[in-house]
């Protein structure tokens, strides 16, 4: 029997750019009913029909942006009123400007709201904008990194049917180097071990190697690390279940993405799989960048 859980009801809004269309084709590809551009004014019967006992669309996903105009305005407000009935999440989806821009160069579109100036100053009137509903969201995602197949892949993970799982984690390794990931929950820094890099016989390994994996956690302060971020982890991602935020990603960065984050990584998700309503995914960003 399918689950018609009134926090089946998901709001896509966020950058124009950023990618809603692709999140919208691979919610669809999901089983979600989606219904794209749609008026926020219009977020009321839906949430109505989502919640409604015996009805055919137990997960559905509306597409609300910038191009409802005047309309748009309402949607902060609009969001409140409904959680203050249904349990209703809101997947914001970002980049930044030079990201925003490039893509609307390749297409050969204008920016909904550039009129008769710049893409960049579309752009600025639509972040001020989203300013008010960006603060309701539940989950952001910051696209700039991603192609459509890697945010497809990134849907695929987050909303996927994890079975009884209350809360669905991404451990996500990365590298300092190349920029800490925006759309993290919580970051924590591996630099503080000895870096496997600078032993020659480990230097073109990874963390996902036994002989890397078994330098990195024999360091002094390792296993001290990971025991009390776990025990730290568990009354946070309960908090999450609690205040229905169904998704988190917590990241661990070392220099390069490629030795001690990837193998801390790895341990961690062993331990967070054996914890009862958490669902796992492993994510090496930066793996093989080097």
């Amino acid at each position: 029997m399918p689950d018609t859980a009134p926090h089946d009801v998901l709001i896509v809004t966020g950058m124009s750019g950023a990618g809603r269309s692709t999140v919208a084709n691979a919610l669809e590809d999901l089983g979600w009913y989606v219904v794209d551009n749609l008026p926020p004014q219009m977020l009321r019967p839906l949430v109505d029909l989502a919640v409604h006992p015996g009805n055919a669309l137990p997960r559905i996903g509306a597409v609300v942006d910038v191009r409802g105009g005047r309309l748009f305005a309402d949607l902060a407000h609009i969001i409140g009123e409904l959680r203050g009935r249904a349990s209703v999440r809101v997947l914001f989806l970002e980049a930044t400007d030079g990201a925003l821009v490039r893509r609307f160069e390749q297409v050969r579109r204008p920016h909904p709201l550039q009129q008769d100036g710049t893409l960049l100053d579309g752009i600025a009137r639509e972040r001020e904008q989203m300013l008010e509903v960006r603060e309701l969201a539940d989950i952001i995602i910051d696209t700039t990194e991603f192609n459509i197949h890697q945010l497809a892949t990134t849907i695929t993970e987050v909303f996927a049917p994890q079975g009884t799982a209350d809360v669905s984690v991404t451990l996500e390794s990365f590298g300092f180097k190349y920029g800490s990931p925006t759309d993290a929950d919580i970051v924590a820094d591996a630099r503080f071990l000895p870096n496997p890099f600078w032993q020659s016989e480990l230097r073109e390994s990874t963390g996902l190697d036994a002989a890397v994996s078994e330098y990195v956690l024999a360091q002094d302060g390792a296993r001290e690390f990971l025991d009390s971020f776990v025990a730290m982890l568990q009354p946070v991602l309960r908090g999450y279940a609690r205040e229905n935020k169904r998704h988190a990603t917590i990241a661990i960065g070392c220099t390069g993405g490629k030795h001690r984050s990837v193998a801390l990584i790895d341990d961690l998700a062993a331990h967070l799989r054996g914890l009862p309503g958490v669902a796992v995914t492993v994510k090496h960003r930066d793996l093989g960048r080097e």
